[in-house]
């Protein structure tokens, strides 16, 4: 036994070597990174090179051949990547709060634990917050697999002058949760109306007699819960922490695999990672064919087309935007072509911004509004 001792306090010290040896070997690489910022303010270049950060993750995979679990090994580089890049210049995200909302752990994901996130009350406000300059990024929910479209995302994207500038893709888990975590105690569920939704068949079942309440957002449902007995909220595992709330049920969502895709906003779009989407606000011309004639120009081209949505124009009945999803970058030549040809038969083109295809990180992750 104190041979056995020996060899675990042996071990260990060669553990305390290696974490002491990737601590230096992450203060160098920090300071890289800084070095970088400068080189890139001299030249005037945007802070971030998404092709750059493919490359990375592209070889470190690569050199690991599958030794590191990859999942946490993604995780790992996520955190410092992003933690490096924000010591070029600190960021600041907009997103749906309060806090531990599931569009701030959305945010987490995308940034990491380092940027500053600023909640806002509404995602009229994560726009606003974004085109006044008072935060670099926002985040805003934009669809979800099972309910579709969040329209007021897309109703935004008429108001304000910004860029997509990423996205983000998380598998949704919701919990309800309450101070005591006895269900019996719950007279009210409160959540987003869309979290309400995803959790229909569930709260019909299990407690058809309670009224639920549709609030702004998880993060303030988590809150009610915090300083009421008798509500219930359902709300994300962050939240929980937070709020220092007790689980009633885990995974109350109607479906398994529910998947809300979130955009990350900006004052301007990334430059090409060579996995890009490229997003654009039409609207047609006053006569027939004129959906077809767009169509036909995107097949023609040969492009790719993996979303269209049409969405009112508000005081002008049946009048319609469509917003579309392409595979491609606008410095793509077949994409530039195509969006000049598609720009000459619109009454109403914008382009919304080009921008990496989310690349997931971990394979449990957890969010919705």
């Amino acid at each position: 036994m104190p041979e056995q001792k020996k060899k675990i306090g042996t071990v260990r010290n060669d553990i305390d070597t290696i974490d002491n040896t990737i601590l230096d070997l992450l203060k160098k690489r920090l300071d890289c990174a800084k070095e970088i910022g400068r080189l890139k303010n001299n030249e005037k270049r945007a802070k971030w090179d998404p092709l750059r950060e493919k490359q990375i993750y592209d070889r470190l995979l690569a050199t690991n051949a599958g030794i590191f679990p990859e999942d946490a090994l993604k995780s790992i580089f996520h955190e410092i990547i992003t933690t490096c890049r924000l010591s070029q210049k600190r960021v600041e995200v907009a997103f749906l709060g309060p806090e531990s909302t599931f569009s701030h752990l959305a945010g987490m994901e995308n940034f990491g634990h380092s940027a500053d996130y600023k909640a806002c009350e509404s995602i009229d406000e994560v726009f606003a917050e974004v085109e006044k300059g008072r935060t670099q990024y926002g985040i805003v929910p934009v669809e979800n697999s099972i309910e579709g479209a969040v329209f007021s995302t897309l109703d935004c994207f008429m108001k304000y002058n910004v860029k997509i500038c990423g996205e983000v893709n998380l598998q949704i888990s919701y919990n309800l949760v309450s101070r005591s975590g006895n269900i019996e105690d719950i007279q009210t569920v409160a959540s987003h109306s869309q979290s309400l939704a995803e959790c229909r068949g569930w709260l019909r079942k299990q407690l058809p007699n309670i009224p639920t309440l549709p609030v702004f957002s998880t993060g303030e449902a988590a809150q009610m819960a915090a300083n009421n007995p008798s509500t219930g909220a359902i709300a994300s595992s962050l939240a929980i922490k937070t709020y220092e709330l007790q689980v009633v049920v885990k995974g109350i969502e109607d479906r398994p695999g529910n998947t809300t895709r979130f955009l990350v906003i900006g004052k301007e779009s990334p430059a090409r990672s060579g996995a890009d989407r490229t997003s654009l606000l039409l609207g047609l011309m006053d006569r027939p064919g004129a959906l077809s004639e767009i169509l036909t120009v995107i097949s023609e081209m040969n492009i790719n087309l993996v979303k269209i949505e049409s969405r009112s124009i508000k005081g002008k009945q049946w009048k319609f935007l469509f917003v579309l999803d392409m595979l491609g970058h606008i410095e793509d030549p077949i994409i530039a072509e195509t969006v000049k040809r598609l720009h000459e038969k619109c009454s109403w083109f914008e382009w919304l911004g080009s921008y990496p295809q989310f690349n997931p990180r971990q394979a449990d992750s957890a969010t919705d509004l």
